[in-house]
């Protein structure tokens, strides 16, 4: 099985924050929290890196212990660019990919998806209750590095699509739901 010393986290916090009036997520307050803090308590250490997709400008990305990667490609071509960046900076053979804005982090949720690998599958991804999260996934780095490109070259952004191209193993997590903190009344 693999453990965390084997695997690279990696964290999508690269957007825009659009539907949020254009508040950096990665600095945006949950329950007296920033989302980054937040998401790196929730899956702990012991990684062998820690990587954040992130292309803002606010100077307290330097403070967290991620190195910060920004998109390779210009114009926020959305999440499956920061998936992109994240998988060309891994130094693993694997990455776990969560996105920051999860309102819901389940205990464990990385050796969850170790198990859920030696079950078969070129990688994990994860569907909860509301159905499929994509980003929610542990991807073979090199496969993972060459399909991401190749979708984006020919400018398909849906990670799902990925999912499926790849043939990931989609692990049930049905009694859970990740949920998604995107807008102003998902903070209440």
């Amino acid at each position: 099985m693999l453990t965390r010393g084997q695997v690279t986290l990696g964290i999508l916090a690269g957007g825009q924050g659009q539907r949020l009036g254009g508040v950096d997520k990665a600095f945006a307050q949950f329950q007296g929290e920033s989302l980054l803090s937040r998401t790196l308590d929730a899956l702990g250490p012991g990684f062998a890196e820690v990587l954040v997709s992130y292309n803002g400008s606010d100077q307290r990305i330097l403070e967290s212990e991620a190195r910060v990667v920004p998109d390779l490609r210009a114009d926020f071509p959305g999440p499956m660019a920061g998936l992109e960046s994240l998988l060309h900076a891994a130094g693993s053979e694997w990455l776990l990919s969560v996105p920051v804005d999860l309102r819901d982090i389940p205990a464990g949720l990385p050796e969850t998806l170790f198990r859920a690998l030696e079950m078969g599958g070129q990688g994990v991804a994860v569907r909860d209750a509301d159905g499929l999260q994509p980003l929610v996934g542990l991807w073979p780095v090199q496969a993972g590095r060459r399909a991401a490109t190749a979708a984006l070259d020919v400018e398909l952004g849906a990670v799902h699509e990925l999912v499926h191209a790849m043939q990931l193993r989609v692990h049930e997590l049905s009694s859970c739901r990740l949920g998604n903190l995107n807008s102003p009344s998902d903070f209440e």
